[in-house]
């Protein structure tokens, strides 16, 4: 019988069968595994097959993936971890303040979204406790992403017109939400159906940052069509394992340029007649995406390393 992974705890996989019923399954043991290098073998939004096996159900094969996400692992660095698969869209839930989400962060994500080929929305959540100096912020944050063609959606979980633009936006689909601990992910789920009953987390004082409540993804589902992708406060998002020039594929703006530089293997640093650099400087490609464009490529510099060694 079919089923879609809502939540994988390492050896036990909770899997919706059709009839609505959710049961909880085991691995069979012979069952052959994607060739993926990773920690975990199924993912949540997984579509498996599952059988009776004495007295437990298994899970007996699993379905070719439209798409999955991943990011290195927490536990073992340099290693894959599937955050979730099958997915129709990606939702990073951010706040101006408490805790702040930086821009750098938000590139990564929509990085990583551009990677996969995940249609990406900022969700800029906590409107009704914002002063002044912060709108003015956040209205520089909008204006970056929206320039380049990233849909930003100012939201509040107590605001009842933006749960239902948000409901709206989540209909007939898989949307993974994503986020730092603290930026309300769990109150906007709350907010589309209360009886969930997700825990909220508070924010801790000395760091201004969100304190952990959900430790496994996990699929929820809001009804027969619409499911949502509840994560993990992530720190970083990232992706492993690619060429380093093909880094600014992954950003919009230099993508649309990156053909017109004198070379081909152009990293848009210090070589000349780099197009991307005129762009920049011209501002026709934001000071600060290009900031966290290079930020990133000296960061992924060690993992290219690493995976060149490995090859």
């Amino acid at each position: 019988m079919q089923g879609i992974v809502l939540k994988s705890t390492g050896s036990w996989y909770v899997v919706r069968i059709p009839s609505g019923e959710v049961v909880n399954c085991r691995l069979k043991g012979k069952i052959r595994l994607l060739e993926l290098n990773t920690t975990n073998p199924i993912a949540v939004g997984d579509v498996v097959e599952t059988e009776n096996e004495d007295t437990e159900i298994v899970i007996s094969k699993i379905y070719d993936r439209k798409n999955y996400i991943v990011r290195e692992s927490p536990k073992k660095k340099y290693a894959r971890h599937i955050i979730a698969a099958n997915i129709d869209q990606l939702f990073l839930i951010v706040t101006i303040a408490s805790p702040r989400t930086s821009t750098g962060f938000i590139d990564r994500f929509l990085m990583t979204a551009e990677a996969y080929h995940i249609p990406a929305s900022i969700i800029i959540n906590k409107q009704d406790t914002y002063d002044d100096i912060e709108l003015e912020k956040q209205a520089e944050m909008v204006e970056i992403y929206e320039s380049i063609g990233y849909p930003c959606h100012l939201v509040s979980a107590i605001n009842t017109d933006h749960i239902q633009l948000l409901e709206k936006l989540l209909n007939h689909k898989i949307t993974l939400f994503s986020g730092h601990s603290g930026v309300g992910k769990s109150t906007l789920i709350n907010a589309f159906n209360p009886l969930l009953d997700l825990r909220v987390g508070e924010i801790s004082n000395k760091h201004d940052k969100g304190i952990h409540t959900t430790t496994f993804a996990e699929m929820i589902v809001l009804d027969e069509n619409t499911y949502i992708i509840d994560t993990p406060g992530i720190k970083e998002f990232g992706i492993m394992n690619f060429e380093l020039e093909e880094i600014g594929q992954y950003f919009r703006e230099i993508k649309e340029r990156m053909n017109d530089c004198q070379f081909n293997n152009c990293l848009h640093i210090d070589e000349p007649n780099c197009a991307v650099k005129e762009a920049v400087e011209q501002g026709k490609i934001h000071s600060e995406r290009y900031f966290n464009y290079v930020s990133i490529l000296e960061g992924y510099k060690e993992n290219f390393n690493y995976w060149e060694r490995k090859s």
